[in-house]
């Protein structure tokens, strides 16, 4: 049978985030949610969740581009001088490469995210992480470790392909590739571990939108199994991008998933919409 999971990532980040995935879910095929910790609107993203018992809610468990639990003096490796992460994965990345994160303080910061949602009481059914991080090999042990001691069996593999979305770019070409390579070794880590990903994945990772072309595309061609559709709706494209310093269409990615379109399209075939607890 083919199956469909829509998650919206950056749950918490921002209320007008928020509501889209209300928004989402309530009028559209949007089952499932990855929450920020650190996101001003994380008190509004459990009360929701609470509200909607069948949104499956995961954890999105955030290195760069964001908020930490942790104060400052704890994590220093993790942080600006302002105590926030640093700006997006690429810078991330160059410090992690150059031997200038500590894994110590990164496992001491994920597991602070871990458990401020953890005492919500909310139960999570999976995990990912923002801009991919959790794929990197000694990061990816983490998150597996960290997952299955909070009983935590799902999570996303981004095993992206080259040509989903534009390819008008050599960043583009590389981001896709470097993603794509990392998936197959988070993928062999996870299963080794006895972790439960979707077989296949489909958002767009290089900061396009999913479009309701996209998604009509994907729906006609879906293959057998699962697959995963990487989302970042909202309500305001200006307001998020300004808060998000990111040229995203957030209304876009909204008006997909709540298409009549699509949803007919889905009945027409008999694909279920489902969150990561339905992989079990």
């Amino acid at each position: 049978m083919k199956k469909l999971i829509v998650n919206a990532d950056d749950f918490g980040r921002h209320e007008l985030i928020n509501r889209a995935v209300e928004r989402a879910f309530n009028s559209g095929c949007l089952r499932s949610a990855t929450l920020m910790a650190g996101g001003i609107a994380f008190d509004d993203a459990i009360n929701l969740a609470k509200k909607f018992p069948k949104l499956g809610v995961g954890i999105h468990f955030t290195l760069a581009n964001g908020n930490p639990i942790l104060p400052p003096e704890e994590i220093p490796t993790l942080v600006t001088e302002e105590g926030i992460f640093h700006g997006d994965y690429i810078k991330f990345l160059k410090r992690y490469l150059s031997g200038k994160i500590s894994l110590g303080e990164v496992r001491s910061e994920l597991a602070a995210q871990l458990e401020k949602i953890l005492n919500t009481g909310l139960t999570l059914t999976h995990f990912d992480s923002h801009q991919h991080l959790h794929h990197i090999p000694g990061i990816i042990e983490i998150v597996l470790e960290l997952a299955s001691a909070k009983n935590i069996s799902a999570m996303r593999v981004a095993n992206t392909k080259i040509f989903d979305g534009e390819l008008d770019s050599l960043g583009k070409f590389v981001g896709r590739l470097g993603l794509g390579s990392l998936a197959k070794f988070t993928a062999h880590q996870a299963h080794k571990k006895n972790f439960t990903t979707p077989e296949h994945f489909a958002g767009i990772v290089a900061g396009e939108s999913v479009s309701e072309k996209f998604l009509l595309k994907l729906i006609e061609n879906l293959q057998d199994g699962t697959t995963e559709v990487m989302l970042h709706p909202g309500t305001d494209n200006k307001i998020l991008q300004d808060f998000c310093r990111w040229e995203h269409d957030f209304e876009e990615e909204l008006a997909a998933v709540t298409s009549p379109k699509i949803l007919n399209l889905l009945a027409e075939k008999n694909i279920a919409a489902i969150n990561f607890s339905d992989l079990r």
